[in-house]
């Protein structure tokens, strides 16, 4: 049952004041104002007769004067009460007949992005954009309309059953609405921490470049990227997540160059498959997050981490699958942070490490499957950090340390077990640091420490079972300082001061 003396409450989307009903106001007011009108005349009276004592009576016309005067000020209050009250219904109505408008934009640009024209619909994408500007009470709700366009089915072959003619540029003009309402998080009308869904989107192109997702999500998991370029450059994800989830990459690239992962931001490329095309990090800077890859699969195509900088995070591709393709962290410096490739199975492709700086951090191959391809540490610098190869299983592939150079840090190739392949060490040189082969066991492929230079630091060959393959020292040259445990193999003697 409802309470005649409750106030009305306040509905969605209505601007009303919330006012008590007139119908008891009304009758509240006058007894108010009765009471205080005997209370004023009585009051006077006493004050009045009070001041004068031992004189004259009191006129009650003089009762009655400021009687009056209290009660013109009295009423003076109250209408400036009932012109408050007349200007709130007033923005109550003006606010309503906005929210009309507002509406009806809606409804209209809605419409317009529905039309079969391209001109038409490229229109409603800018009312859509200037309705979400002008509306934020709603503005979530205009963005995601925008992105459920995206996710309409779109059809990239001209010749396609389904392929409409300016699609492709009302698209990437939604595309362009957005990243321009994500370039500056203090702007009034920004866009930034709004979620964006494009789930199972197609995309032939498109600029994010230099966005800033704060402490949102957005999707493109199941998204489909056919070609052109979806570009991320400069974007700051700072506590955010952009999943790729499962989304599948067949051509051309998508560039996150020289952007910026901190404040535990997430990109996630766990389950995607890649088949062609490329994604680059290039000159990407990491402080704090992680770019997630595991259980991807590539059997074709090329990410590249070149020149990147790692102070932290985590970037990981676990368990994920190589059957070709190729994954890059040349030149890449590593301050920290940790790089895995811990399950992966690799039956082509390469990893490479070229000239890459380690002075801490971890990348870890443990328990991987190296059936074919390359892991390249060509000429790396290890100065501190680690590379675990622990259980690793080398059945054909190669994991190259030619000339690199260890003052730091741990390689571990603990428990590994060598079948085929190589794990090549020429020219390396070992100024500090520790290799170890700690229980590895050898059973064919090579170990080749030719021409390396052991000055310093240790590598141990303990407890390592050799019953077949070849482990090579040749021209090798050893310091007295340098620790070696041969292990199950022939020694070679110090040959350097």
């Amino acid at each position: 049952m409802t309470n005649p003396f409750q106030r009305r409450p306040k509905r969605d989307g209505r601007h009303t004041p919330n006012l008590w009903p007139v119908w008891l106001v009304g009758p509240c007011a006058l007894l108010l104002v009765a009471l205080a009108a005997w209370g004023l005349y009585h009051g006077a009276e006493l004050l009045l007769a009070r001041e004068n004592t031992g004189k004259k009576p009191v006129k009650v016309q003089d009762v009655i004067k400021t009687t009056v005067t209290v009660l013109t000020l009295v009423g003076a209050v109250l209408a400036a009460l009932y012109a408050y009250r007349k200007q709130l219904l007033d923005e109550g109505t003006s606010h309503r007949a906005d929210a009309t408008q507002l509406t009806e934009r809606y409804t209209k640009a809605a419409e317009q992005l529905g039309h079969e024209q391209a001109a038409v619909r490229l229109a409603g994408v800018y009312a859509m954009a200037r309705l979400a500007d002008d509306w934020p009470e709603q503005r979530q709700v205009c963005v995601d309309v925008l992105c459920a366009y995206l996710r309409m089915p779109y059809e990239t072959d001209i010749h396609g059953p389904g392929f409409r003619h300016g699609e492709r540029e009302v698209r990437l003009t939604i595309i362009r609405s957005i990243r321009n309402h994500l370039q500056d998080p203090t702007a009034p009308t920004t866009w930034c921490g709004r979620n964006l869904d494009f789930t199972g989107a197609t995309f032939d192109g498109g600029d994010f470049s230099g966005v800033a997702f704060f402490r949102s999500v957005v999707n493109f998991s199941g998204a489909t990227f056919s070609g052109g370029e979806v570009l991320f450059r400069e974007a700051k994800f700072t506590g955010g997540e952009v999943l790729f989830r499962g989304a599948k990459f067949t051509g051309r690239v998508v560039d996150f160059s020289r952007a910026m992962f901190a404040d535990d931001g997430v990109v996630d490329f766990s389950g995607a498959t890649f088949t062609d095309g490329a994604i680059y990090f290039v000159d990407a800077a990491f402080y704090d997050g992680v770019v997630n890859f595991r259980g991807a699969t590539f059997s074709g195509g090329e990410v590249h981490f070149i020149e990147s900088v790692f102070y932290g995070g985590v970037v990981d591709f676990s368990s994920a699958t190589f059957a070709d393709g190729e994954v890059h962290f040349s030149d890449a410096t590593f301050y920290g942070g940790d790089v895995h490739f811990s399950g992966a199975m690799f039956s082509g492709g390469v990893v490479n490490f070229r000239d890459a700086t380690f002075s801490d951090g971890e990348v870890r191959f443990s328990g991987a499957t190296f059936a074919g391809g390359e892991v390249n540490f060509h000429s790396a610098t290890f100065s501190g950090g680690a590379i675990h190869f622990v259980v690793a299983a080398f059945a054909g592939a190669d994991a190259n340390f030619v000339e690199a150079t260890f003052s730091g840090g741990r390689v571990s190739f603990s428990g590994a077990e060598f079948s085929d392949g190589g794990v090549h060490f020429r020219g390396a040189t070992f100024s500090g640091g520790a290799v170890g082969f700690v229980q590895a066991q050898f059973s064919g492929g090579v170990v080749d420490f030719s021409s390396a230079t052991f000055s310093d630091g240790e590598v141990s060959f303990r407890d390592a079972v050799h019953s077949g393959g070849a482990v090579g020292f040749v021209g090798s040259l050893v310091g007295a300082a340098a620790g070696i445990d041969w292990g199950p193999f022939p020694p070679v003697p110090v040959n350097q001061p």
